[in-house]
């Protein structure tokens, strides 16, 4: 089965945008950064959410995220599905922390369950099939909305969503231009998908 073996980070400045992935949600090993000027504007169609146990996981993570630099995208709340925060790092960087629970059933603790890239798709049922052809199994799909994969090895989850009803989850407008900042390594590599994402053999992303 292909699997995310590691997630690069396209930033201008790695140096800089280090300090806050390890800072904000500790993760130092599971990301990694490459410096880039490739011009970006808007919504670069994608985001990393951290799923978590309890509302106060939710609540620590973003409230480090923030003092790290972030800024709030949308305000952690109650939803029907549970309870979530979004925040922008500063290297532009969209993170939704999320947990399907709606109260805290014990102490407050900053242990992430799973990390789940979620990329943006035009065409749903194009998408789904690039990735099926390249090993992936589906775990969950509804409708031509929403289709996440079943985990494999590596430490990223990958999840598709049509591109316009992710931003509007995120609190963003959907128009983006330019480069989508991002490069997934692992067993489906060297390859692009149909939405412009880029994957390449795990062992070429260097760490940051």
């Amino acid at each position: 089965m292909a699997s995310i073996e590691s997630i690069t980070l396209e930033v201008a400045d790695p140096t800089a945008a280090d300090p806050f992935h390890t800072a904000a949600f500790g993760l130092d090993t599971q990301l990694r950064l490459r410096a880039s000027d490739a011009p970006s504007t808007g919504f670069r169609g994608f985001t990393l959410a951290l799923t978590v146990a309890q509302p106060s996981t939710v609540d620590s993570l973003i409230g480090t995220a923030l003092d790290a630099g972030a800024t709030t995208l949308k305000p952690a709340a109650k939803s029907l599905w549970g309870y979530s925060g979004v925040v922008r790092a500063p290297d532009g960087t969209i993170w939704k922390i999320a947990t399907s629970a709606k109260k805290d059933t014990g102490p407050a603790t900053r242990v992430i369950d799973d990390i789940v890239l979620l990329l943006g798709v035009a065409d749903m049922a194009a998408s789904k099939r690039f990735y099926v052809d390249r090993g992936l199994a589906v775990a969950k799909s509804f409708s031509r909305v929403y289709v996440e994969f079943a985990a494999g090895p590596g430490p990223v989850k990958l999840a598709l969503y049509r591109r316009r009803a992710l931003a509007k989850d995120l609190g963003v407008t959907p128009d983006g231009t330019g480069s989508h900042r991002l490069v997934i390594g692992g067993g489906a590599g060297p390859v692009t998908d149909p939405d412009g994402f880029a994957w390449e053999a795990a062992s070429l992303a260097p760490a940051s």
